[in-house]
């Protein structure tokens, strides 16, 4: 019996994943807890992954067994029926944005078929570049940065003095940040979040242009899903941060000098991905809420047909209590 390929009515399916994890994240905005704010998406979205029509594995999670009760690393998800697929989740991407109540959380599931994501084993962190369809072709993450900045903005039709280079905030970007600003671009700098800042980068409505820096290696793998969808590109190179890391790399046959490609980090092209605001931010505006439910603003896409779905649902309460077991 032929394989089961996963066909346009998953994506409306796995958006209600993401919209369950927002709606249970989105009580705890600006409360400065977020653990507790990641666990309730984390439980809302395991409960809804359940009812999906697929035989999922989760590639990109919350960590290993010992380690997360709940959607971690190779733990089986769907109802067991339809298509065998990889699925990553990052059901807060931005814990601290979302406990602080600033900009650009969201909840983010990524779905392609079996065996197509890439398996970074134990390196968590990647160094990334990532541009929209206008720069797809004009980047390479081994040139230096001021070439990549003039390259984009040469791809783009704009002076490099109004090219905008998002990256995160970290010490480790000291050197980054001036080469960028002695290039002549400006810099939007966040705090967490980097999978939205990919998604800034290759939207439309968006005035940021390009992504750069060092960040997580899931967020890189979820956003290399987003980037097939908008036709955008990212690339990565893995960035051990210390021996261990290093030796289980090569443990695992991987090669650190690899351009990691978005047909590296996912083969294929049929892949999908959902994500849906927690707080307001450049893509999306996060969970609003009203007297007997609330709202919610997503992104739906699809990679084999290119298409960007943007999606605004209302949740009644006493449904959402009933079917989706998510207290608002």
């Amino acid at each position: 019996m032929s394989k089961q390929a996963p066909d346009r009515n998953l994506a409306m399916e796995l958006v209600r994943v993401t919209e369950a994890a927002a709606l249970a994240a989105g009580r705890w905005v600006g409360r400065g807890d977020k653990n507790s704010g990641d666990g309730a998406a984390v439980d809302a979205m395991r409960e809804l992954l359940s009812t999906v029509s697929m035989r999922g594995v989760v590639v990109i999670g919350e960590g290993e067994k010992d380690e997360a009760p709940m959607l971690y690393n190779g733990e089986e998800v769907g109802n067991g029926e339809g298509p065998e697929v990889d699925v990553a989740v990052d059901p807060i991407d931005g814990t601290t944005l979302m406990a602080e109540g600033r900009p650009n959380s969201i909840a983010v599931i990524a779905v392609s078929e079996r065996g197509t994501m890439y398996d970074p084993s134990a390196v968590f962190y990647m160094n990334k570049i990532a541009v929209g369809p206008e720069a797809k072709g004009a980047i390479d993450i081994e040139k230096p940065v001021a070439w990549n900045i003039n390259s984009v903005a040469a791809a783009k039709g704009i002076d490099v003095a109004d090219l905008t280079v998002v990256v995160l905030d970290r010490p480790r970007h000291s050197d980054l940040i001036r080469e960028i600003r002695e290039a002549g671009a400006k810099i939007r700098l966040i705090s967490d979040g980097d999978v939205a800042g990919s998604i800034a980068a290759a939207g439309d409505y968006s005035t940021v242009d390009m992504l750069m820096g060092i960040g997580g290696t899931p967020e890189g793998i979820i956003s290399a899903v987003a980037m097939k969808c908008m036709g955008g590109e990212i690339q990565g190179k893995l960035w051990p941060t210390n021996d261990e890391e290093r030796r289980k790399a090569a443990d695992a046959g991987l090669d650190l000098d690899q351009v990691l490609t978005n047909d590296v980090l996912v083969r294929g092209d049929n892949s999908f991905f959902c994500a849906t605001g927690v707080t307001n931010g450049d893509m999306l505006r996060g969970v609003t809420y009203r007297p007997n439910g609330a709202t919610t603003r997503s992104l739906v896409m699809r990679s084999k047909s290119g298409t960007v779905r943007t999606v605004e649902a209302r949740h009644q309460t006493a449904k959402l209590r009933e079917f989706a077991r998510i207290d608002l």
